[in-house]
């Protein structure tokens, strides 16, 4: 006996008196802490166990007009859980069986009624693991429930504000450019104050956006459709054109591959590659005479893979394992909040794809982005 088993209730469904005092004996003689209640019909049982509440139900099988079937089923019907054991007499190896099948935690023999004491503590303890168990699993359920209420509340909490946030930001901004066109007189010092203004404006912003794609990524699900690469990356390419910098950078594309239909969402493999382009532009390196970016897209029938190979100032071994990281902004040149490579790890996670990055300081910086292709089982 592992554990301490408690003062136990034991019903015992059994007809014959001198059977009933044989079963006390021998779980006396363990010293089992125990109360037994008898029942030789099947209104007596009935009655039992609809008012009291029993740890253990004992029952021989065979009384007039009811057997230990009827009793095992009458129990589960009525939603009583605890160990039903059958004590009877001689048994054939497929009657036991059978009444193992139907729900009974043991079977007991009349003449091996030592083994009886072994059988109730068991059965006692595993039910009690049981129930242990299925409490633990409830509790779980409803803690992952929880959890899962609050992160959409949170998620659509966070959306909102950002959402609402960017409109007054804009009208902001669109104040302060009036207040710099005015032509009246002014001292100097009030137009770099507008610039630190509208420096600091843009970079609020352009957290609000991060946070916005943030949400929008796990919030929405996939919109798959046919993707042209050249066409997404052009996009792309147009919507940085007039980002600060970009005219420094050598941008070169080239294809290669298969001539195959590639499905995914375009609308994050945009947020992917538009994060991408504009690090290269954030991160070149002033001191080359050349800023250069060559982006290679490779198509084969189950995945594309595109390069994104830089000849910027690079990223320090140190901190390359923490790049992708929430939050984290590895150089002072970084302005944004440190969500752009979180957000395109996220993004790739939803669309089955896998990001590495390669980089030597001061030397450059190499992203390779692998997409799987949803093609099977999506109509062209």
């Amino acid at each position: 006996m592992d554990e301490k088993v408690p003062h136990l209730k034991i019903l015992f469904l059994e007809d014959a008196p001198e059977d009933a005092e044989l079963v006390e004996r021998a779980l006396r003689k363990e010293g089992l802490d125990f109360e037994l209640f008898l029942a030789d019909t099947k209104d007596e049982f009935t009655r039992a166990i609809r008012e009291q509440s029993f740890d253990v139900i004992l029952s021989d099988h065979s009384l007039p007009q009811f057997n230990s079937s009827e009793a095992l089923t009458l129990c589960r019907r009525l939603g009583i859980e605890v160990p039903f054991i059958l004590v009877t007499g001689s048994v054939s190896e497929e009657f036991a069986i059978t009444r193992l099948k139907e729900g009974a935690d043991d079977y007991i023999l009349k003449t091996s009624l030592q083994r009886l004491p072994t059988a109730i503590i068991n059965a006692v303890q595993q039910r009690r693991h049981k129930v242990d168990r299925l409490e633990a699993e409830l509790a779980l359920r409803s803690q992952n429930e929880e959890l899962i209420k609050i992160n959409q509340e949170l998620d659509s909490f966070v959306y909102s504000v950002s959402h609402d946030l960017r409109a007054p930001l804009r009208s902001l901004l669109g104040l302060l450019n009036i207040s710099k066109r005015d032509g009246r007189p002014r001292d100097p010092i009030y137009d770099q104050y507008f610039e630190m203004m509208e420096e600091s404006i843009h970079k609020l912003d352009s957290t609000l956006k991060d946070i916005l794609e943030y949400s929008r990524n796990a919030r929405r699900e996939l919109n798959l459709e046919r993707i042209d690469f050249q066409k997404v990356l052009k996009g792309v390419v147009s919507k940085l054109e007039y980002m600060q910098g970009f005219d420094k950078l050598n941008i070169e594309i080239r294809f290669e591959g298969d001539n195959v239909p590639f499905i995914s969402d375009s609308h994050r493999l945009s947020v992917v590659f538009s994060n991408l382009l504009s690090n290269a532009i954030k991160y070149c390196d002033p001191q080359k005479e050349r800023c250069e970016l060559e982006i290679m897209v490779r198509v084969l029938p189950d995945e594309a893979t595109i390069i994104f190979k830089d000849n910027g100032i690079g990223i320090h071994e140190s901190i390359l394992p923490k790049i992708f990281n929430m939050f984290y902004r590895g150089t002072e040149l970084s302005e944004g909040a440190g969500l752009g490579l979180y957000i395109i790890k996220e993004t790739m996670l939803k669309l089955r794809g896998n990001i590495d990055v390669t980089s030597q300081y001061g030397v450059g910086t190499t992203f390779k982005v692998g997409i799987h292709n949803f093609h099977f089982g999506v109509p062209i």
